[in-house]
């Protein structure tokens, strides 16, 4: 089987392979260019101007991104968002902005590409609902096991408005990566035996547990380094009040913490004026964790 999807789901051998064909289908549609957050992945910038897109920045502040310069921008024909859990700043997309990205693409027929990609691990309350139920014939929503299973089960989701089901099926065709049939089974079985939630509530209290640990070492061995956004995923940014965040995240990958610079994750079309290290928290095994957390203390300014 090469694929499956019914009227508004497609199942993708690999979650980065959804941008890939949304991007070209958008595209083929005529869409000149997606905006995009001003800090986030550069593989998904990518995914978009391999598609002859552009992806003019939006600001990201503590609500989110800042829906409003949508309208100053005429040529963009769909928006590319983090909503439940900005990546990788941390912040929620304000109520008030979910609902005026959703009349944004109602008024201008513009396309919202949700990004969900550890929504299920909030820890201070309920998870924020996606934004596709607000206006599912606006949104593609696209979601992974990636961060709630393992990266190397390679299986992501696109659910999209009807209209759009055709033209990416037609970019996936008969010749891209084939979604394994016995992984989707497997996964299906998990979903309604109940296992998968079990397993999410799970890891989410053994990753809460880690984020209370991180949060706490690293108010006492460096107070003037902020922990920014929500107590949600399997992340955090800490925004430096001094150093070098390009060698402090040299001195910290071999640590076995997934560590980047803020600067790795910023569009090249704007400024510098944020320092922050983005700390993967779930990456050390159990036994690995406090040597890997006094490491990182260790070495903040």
């Amino acid at each position: 089987m090469r694929w499956r999807y019914d009227v508004n789901g497609l199942c993708l051998a690999i979650e980065a392979e959804g941008l890939d064909l949304v991007a070209g289908a958008l595209a083929d549609a005529g869409v000149a260019a997606v905006a995009v957050e001003e800090f986030g992945l550069p593989s998904q910038r990518e995914s978009l101007t391999r598609a002859g897109l552009r992806c003019p920045p939006m600001t990201v502040d503590s609500d989110g991104a800042e829906i409003g310069a949508l309208d100053d921008m005429a040529v963009v024909g769909g928006v590319l968002l983090t909503p439940a859990h900005q990546f990788p700043v941390g912040v929620s997309l304000h109520s008030d902005r979910r609902a005026a990205v959703i009349d944004w693409a109602r008024r201008t027929g513009g396309v919202i590409i949700e990004d969900d990609y550890d929504g299920e691990f909030r820890y201070d309350r309920s998870p924020v609902g996606a934004l596709h139920g607000g206006g599912p014939e606006h949104v593609i929503y696209m979601g992974t096991a990636s961060k709630s299973l393992a990266p190397g089960l390679r299986l992501g989701w696109l659910v999209l408005p009807e209209r759009l089901v055709e033209a990416v099926a037609r970019q996936k065709g008969e010749t891209e990566e084939t979604s394994g049939f016995v992984d989707q089974l497997a996964m299906a079985e998990f979903i309604v035996s109940g296992s998968y939630d079990r397993h999410i509530r799970t890891m989410r209290a053994q990753y809460r547990r880690r984020r209370e640990e991180l949060v706490a070492a690293v108010a006492r061995s460096s107070p003037k380094t902020t922990v920014a956004g929500m107590a949600t995923g399997l992340h955090v940014m800490l925004e430096l009040a001094g150093g070098d965040e390009s060698a402090l995240s040299r001195q910290l990958p071999w640590r076995r913490l997934g560590v980047e610079g803020l600067e790795y994750y910023r569009h090249p079309e704007i400024g510098t004026e944020r320092d922050g290290l983005v700390i993967g928290y779930a990456s050390p095994a159990p036994s690995a964790w406090s040597a890997a957390l006094d490491a990182l203390t260790r070495l903040l300014p």
